[in-house]
């Protein structure tokens, strides 16, 4: 904003937009860069969808579910692949690692 006004030829800073952004109850909307992480081209098959959206299970061990995640640090994103068991809702598996690879995501 305050480099917005300045280019407009108002002289200002950024406490005095800041203070008075505050008193107008205006508040500043940060965008982050999309960051794309589905490869959708690749000669892969798509995975059937077995559960159908039915994530009941009856007894331990017949319905997993899982999902990748990524996780900002220090050192940069760090790829999460979780495996629940759908009765417990238990974590049966994970695995990290600093990319996307199959041997992370796994294959079925």
């Amino acid at each position: 904003m305050t480099m917005e006004l300045k280019e407009a030829g108002l002289d200002v800073g950024e406490r005095r937009v800041g203070r008075l952004m505050r008193i107008n109850g205006i508040k500043p909307v940060r965008t982050r860069k999309h960051k794309v992480t589905t490869d959708s081209n690749h000669r892969l098959g798509v995975a059937a969808n077995w559960l159908d959206g039915d994530f009941a299970a009856d007894a331990p061990n017949c319905k997993w579910a899982g999902d990748i995640t990524y996780i900002w640090t220090s050192e940069g994103w760090l790829y999460l692949a979780v495996i629940l068991d759908l009765h417990s809702r238990r974590v049966v598996g994970w695995a990290v690692s600093g990319t996307v690879r199959i041997s992370v995501c796994g294959r079925a």
